[in-house]
């Protein structure tokens, strides 16, 4: 079925990092609608906005205080109100961050929470007895440590899966989910268009709450009973039926350990919960013993699976969402492709490529669409994300790392290679603020900007631009039937995409030298290519090519 979501490319701005206004050295509202028509030259849809709300940034604004309210260093309500406003004069609807498996412990709610058993707040949170002088349960929380936090003044726990300052919200409350619907209803009142829904399949939990299995770090994998849990859709359909089936929206669900069935189940038309989930397989290739802080090498054929297992998987039934990189991911050149001078544009245009390429709505990271790469910091101390600087604490205090060893993988993996600034230029701190910025912008500004990529007709840049209007002319873009070709192919992705009676090959190299296939196929004309085409099916390193059949 024809939806516009579908056909739509979604841009995510990570405000923090995005544009600074006023000089304080934070991304912030009005800096967003200062680079509308930016967002509009390349053509995008939809704007997902991280999370603007009033926080005390434990989590940079994944701890929300005031969901009603506009953090001080983002802005003002009127500042959300004259950029939503400039959003829809250039025809880019908002999705907003919508971050209800927890809150802030500094929320109102979890305040009168804490303040007595006898509170009508108390059940808005997950408090349980400890165990024999330890925690309910062994699990641990995603960012280090315990998941659960002793209150001394209640003898109880508090269930935190990631901060101790991110409380989570306990949703077998009826009287909590009414508050959830009516939040969501004034954003949308509001005007926005829809919602990315945070950590989504965590708000059900396993109401025994067993013990999970040791890991390394001594603490248990308490996934099992929080990932889907048992009453999951029947929340996400209630959600739907009281909020999101009265308007026109816009819908995604960040779903870690989401399965292709699992997926149907959310995203499916006739189950009325979601449009679309994020999974997390592909961005999960080549973790080592401890995830992504010890990454080893992967394989194109692991990746091509994964991407398969997917298309195939939801292309009856459900709809999927096309990433690379996100606020919590590395840079996606320096992950997949080739970040060096030489192949840096080159295999940002082939990635580009077969992301937009695939079947599902695709999502630009900011700085994405011009090249930007990840940054080698040389000091823990030039860090600001709480889940690295946690992870290089327990993993060098703990012995389970070196130094050297757990830098690698913040250098390669870590989540500030996304958050770095948005190098809008070659002037100071790219062209972001004219103060100090938050965390240090990437050196290579100087080379790497969004102003020189303008001026350059070859750059990224105007390659996705290009991507874009392919997508928005061609149904075949968005509603053509995926097939693999080549599947033990190691150097060379490809695949083929049809609609009504038409058929386009695509090429992708993921390799540092020239590759050449034989296929049993006729060339009508190049869709879209890195560079002046050669002989068809030779692709130089790390190019992309496009094919009518």
């Amino acid at each position: 079925m024809k939806q516009w979501w579908k056909e739509a490319v979604v841009y995510q701005i990570y405000p923090r990092s995005f544009n600074d206004s006023n000089g304080d050295g934070i991304g912030d509202i009005q800096g967003i609608t200062e680079k509308m028509s930016y967002l509009a030259e390349l053509g995008i849809d939809v704007i997902w906005l991280s999370p603007v709300y009033d926080s005390p940034n434990d989590d940079n604004g994944y701890d929300i205080r005031d969901y009603r309210a506009i953090m001080d260093e983002f802005g003002t309500m009127n500042d959300f109100d004259a950029m939503l406003e400039e959003a829809h004069r250039h025809g880019i609807k908002i999705m907003m961050d919508l971050v209800v498996n927890h809150s802030s412990d500094e929320h109102q709610w979890f305040m009168e929470s804490r303040s007595s058993k006898d509170s009508p707040y108390r059940d808005y949170y997950i408090w349980k007895k400890g165990k024999d002088g330890q925690p309910p349960t062994n699990w641990g929380a995603f960012f280090g440590g315990s998941a659960w936090q002793y209150d001394e003044a209640s003898d109880e726990y508090y269930l935190h899966l990631f901060s101790k300052k991110q409380p989570d919200l306990n949703w077998e409350s009826e009287t909590l989910r009414r508050e959830v619907y009516d939040l969501m209803t004034y954003w949308l009142d509001k005007g926005v268009d829809g919602f990315r829904m945070d950590v989504i399949n965590m708000i059900s939990k396993d109401p025994s709450y067993p013990d999970g299995q040791t890991q390394g770090t001594g603490y248990g994998d308490g996934t099992p009973f929080f990932f889907n849990g048992p009453r999951i859709h029947e929340f996400m359909q209630e959600m739907n039926r009281e909020v999101l089936s009265k308007y026109d929206t816009i819908t995604v669900g960040e779903m870690p350990g989401v399965s292709v069935e699992e997926a149907k189940l959310y995203t499916g038309e006739d189950r009325n919960e979601l449009n679309m989930v994020f999974h997390f397989e592909h961005v999960d290739v080549g973790n080592g013993s401890f995830g992504k802080w010890n990454p080893t090498d992967w394989k194109l054929t692991e990746l091509k699976t994964i991407f398969s297992r997917w298309q195939e998987g939801l292309e009856e039934e459900g709809w999927n969402s096309l990433y690379w990189s996100n606020h919590d991911q590395p840079r996606a050149i320096s992950r997949f492709g080739n970040d060096s001078p030489e192949y840096r544009v080159r295999s940002g245009k082939m990635l580009a490529t077969l992301l937009h390429l695939l079947k599902g709505t695709p999502y630009i990271y900011q700085g994405e669409e011009f090249g930007m790469t990840n940054v080698a910091f040389d000091s823990i101390d030039q860090y600001r994300d709480i889940e690295t600087l946690n992870a290089y604490r327990d993993y060098t205090s703990k012995g389970l790392l070196t130094h050297d060893e757990i830098f690698r993988g913040i250098h390669e993996r870590g989540r500030d290679n996304s958050r770095t600034p948005v190098q809008w230029s070659d002037e100071a701190h790219g062209g972001f603020t004219t103060g100090t910025p938050w965390i240090e912008v990437n050196p290579n500004y100087v080379d790497i900007n969004a102003e020189a990529a303008r001026r350059d007709p070859n750059s990224l840049f105007h390659y996705y631009r290009q991507l874009i209007a392919l997508r928005k002319a061609n149904p075949l873009v968005v509603y053509g039937k995926y097939e693999l070709l080549l599947p033990e192919d190691e150097a060379v992705y490809a695949f083929t995409r049809s609609f009504e009676g038409e058929t386009w090959l695509a090429l992708c190299n993921f390799s540092d030298e020239t590759q050449q296939r034989e296929l049993p196929y006729d060339v009508k004309e190049r869709v879209i290519g890195n560079m002046e085409p050669i002989e068809a099916f030779t692709l130089r390193p790390y190019e992309a090519q496009v094919y009518k059949l």
